[in-house]
């Protein structure tokens, strides 16, 4: 059995010990070294050959941000996880780390009443990040063949009314490639979930509005859906919409884990396909495991269109492989042109114009 090794980075003692003993009782992971500072880490990497690197964010001497922007110097490759405190300032350096070249984030088990609720913590959220980012086959992955898009539904308009985005791995930097790009006088509303813990989301919304030329706010129960605006559910809350009236509104609860995720892909796009049926557009970013999959067969079958990540250009190509190979993808595209996609797509609406002029 392949074993992933380990380099971790923390200044607790505590977190030190207790994260390398719970990852060294996995059979398949092991634990080579274990730096309490970023200068001592760096040390350890250029004499060990590890396949994870586990890096605080708040450390003395040499604090995480500053140790990955070494480690990316001269190493591009080894995968690195950001192990951060759910914090504003945690949150803050956790997305300038996955900027500068993190490959993916778990957050600290601040709320753990006890050592065995930490361990278990480690174990659901901790120890499959690191299988994943340490499996041997992960950076050579087969190319998948997409399956041809089944015949669409008779009648299907072109009309687009809103924009549907599910994303996880990967996904702030996807986010901000795809709605940094969006004209500021789309005249449709952007709905986002991506998969990040409380804190985060209110953080990566507020980054995504000062970069943007659409306003992107962290979802709020009740909001008003209108044209020109990003709303991105916030963390450990499903979102869905309700009609009031002549007004569409998100609508938040805390039902059920769906795909072990809240917020959960699928439950925003069955709510998409429930309201507006095939006048809507579906995207699938970058992001593991299986979550949109249902929901984009339940707006395909109502004529919506969906659009895929490529395989080339998602950091873990699993939620949009689900859906290409299923077929449910009319457009698998490169990052960079997502965008490009979602506005041809809104250009195209017959019923009405979605675009300024002005």
């Amino acid at each position: 059995m392949p074993v992933t090794k380990v380099l971790i980075a923390d200044d607790s003692v505590a977190v030190r010990r207790l994260v390398k003993e719970t990852l060294t009782s996995c059979p398949d992971i092991e634990v080579i070294a274990a730096a309490c500072d970023g200068r001592e880490a760096l040390a350890l990497l250029r004499r060990t050959a590890p396949d994870v690197i586990l890096l605080d964010v708040e450390m003395p001497v040499m604090d995480g941000i500053d140790t990955l922007r070494q480690i990316r110097l001269t190493n591009e490759k080894t995968p690195v996880v950001m192990f951060s405190s759910l914090t504003v300032s945690g949150g803050k350096a956790t997305l300038e780390a996955l900027a500068l070249g993190a490959n993916d984030y778990v957050a600290k088990p601040t709320a753990a009443k006890n050592v065995q609720d930490a361990v278990d913590y480690i174990n659901a959220e901790l120890v499959p990040v690191i299988k994943q980012w340490g499996a041997p086959s992960r950076a050579a992955s087969p190319a998948v063949k997409v399956c041809k898009r089944p015949q669409r539904v008779v009648g299907k308009t072109e009309q687009c009314d809103v924009v549907a985005i599910g994303s996880s791995t990967g996904g702030p930097n996807a986010l901000a490639t795809v709605i940094d790009q969006l004209p500021g006088n789309l005249r449709v509303p952007v709905l986002v979930v991506q998969h990040m813990p409380s804190v985060f989301t209110q953080l990566l919304a507020e980054r995504l509005d000062k970069t943007s030329q659409l306003k992107v706010r962290e979802a709020q129960d009740g909001d008003v859906i209108r044209p020109g605006q990003v709303f991105i559910a916030p963390g450990d809350f499903h979102m869905t919409i309700e009609t009031r009236g002549a007004e569409r509104r998100i609508k938040l609860n805390q039902e059920a884990l769906e795909n072990s995720c809240r917020p959960a892909v699928d439950v925003l796009f069955r709510s998409v396909a429930k309201e507006y049926g095939g006048r809507s557009l579906a995207v699938v970013l970058t992001g593991m495991g299986k979550d949109g999959l249902a929901g984009c067969r339940e707006l395909s079958g109502k004529g919506a269109t969906v659009i895929a990540q490529d395989q080339a250009s998602c950091v873990v190509w699993g939620m949009p492989r689900a859906v290409a190979e299923a077929g449910l993808a009319d457009h698998v595209e490169p990052l960079d042109e997502v965008h490009r996609q979602i506005v041809n797509q809104i250009m195209r609406s017959k019923s009405k114009p979605v675009l300024s002029t002005g």
